[in-house]
């Protein structure tokens, strides 16, 4: 089962993927954890690495050896090599050199790439290699992959959604946020994609929670569960560590119950 977690810079994605991460594997999934925000440098530490693992762009040459292929495939002016690694039928993480991924416990972390100076380009060939990766990534029936995508919905454009079995959004207490939301949704449901829901997330009060919830009910937006503010958390992330709060797995455990239920995941 491949879950992408989608929403808008600054909803708690990434504490949200570490939360299902770490909910997931203490039930002993082992869980694939695939960073495709290539803005956000701080995962590895929530998830409790020292160092991120090396970028699955190196297996392929780098940004300019993608950017190289892509116009080959639009100008069609010679013939597209596969890129490398991603020349194999089916891949499997375990497969990659030992340095293009980090283990701790049940999580094993991929990163696609990052954007490391200015006047880079586009981030456009990390897109490609996440849909190309995630397409020929192969898992066995106790492995869950979840997916840190980049902010905002531009992803859809690039039909890394076409490799995904659910998408969930998450959301916080912002228009913007509940905009985005919307939009994931439809662009979901056109790419083919089973759409499962709204996580409802950093919610200071019930009361927020519940006029949040109305808003999605508006907008036919299942909620698939919601994860209050915590001090602990925050005070975590501030000090770039993983998040660590009882009340806080809880939340993730029930969002967890909800995506496994939906989920085909054969186990």
């Amino acid at each position: 089962m491949k879950v992408s977690v989608c929403g808008k810079g600054g909803s708690g994605k990434s504490t949200v993927v570490t939360l299902l991460a770490q909910e997931l594997g203490r039930r002993g999934w082992r869980v694939i954890v695939v960073d495709s925000d290539e803005s956000n440098s701080g995962l590895h530490r929530l998830l409790g690495f020292d160092q991120p693992p090396r970028p699955l762009l190196e297996l392929v040459g780098g940004k300019k050896n993608v950017q190289r292929e892509l116009r080959r495939k639009f100008t069609g002016k010679e013939e597209v090599s596969e890129l490398s690694v991603l020349a194999r039928p089916e891949l499997e993480v375990a497969g990659l050199p030992a340095e293009h991924f980090a283990e701790r416990d049940h999580v094993r972390l991929v990163t696609v790439g990052k954007i490391h100076q200015a006047l880079e380009g586009c981030a456009c060939p990390m897109g490609v290699l996440t849909r190309e990766f995630l397409k020929k990534l192969r898992t066995a029936d106790d492995e869950i992959v979840v997916v840190d995508m980049e902010a905002g919905i531009e992803h859809f454009g690039r039909g890394i959604e076409t490799s995904i079995d659910a998408v969930i959004v998450v959301v916080e207490a912002s228009f913007e946020s509940l905009e985005v939301a919307g939009k994931v949704k439809q662009l979901a449901s056109g790419a083919g994609a089973n759409f499962v829901g709204a996580i409802v997330n950093k919610v200071g009060s019930q009361e927020l929670g519940s006029r949040l919830a109305r808003e999605l009910q508006s907008r036919q937006i299942a909620i698939v569960g919601t994860i209050y503010h915590h001090e602990e958390i925050a005070a975590a992330g501030l000090a770039g560590q993983a998040p660590c709060s009882a009340a806080a797995q809880q939340e993730a455990g029930a969002i967890a119950d909800v995506l496994l239920a939906r989920g085909s995941t054969g186990r």
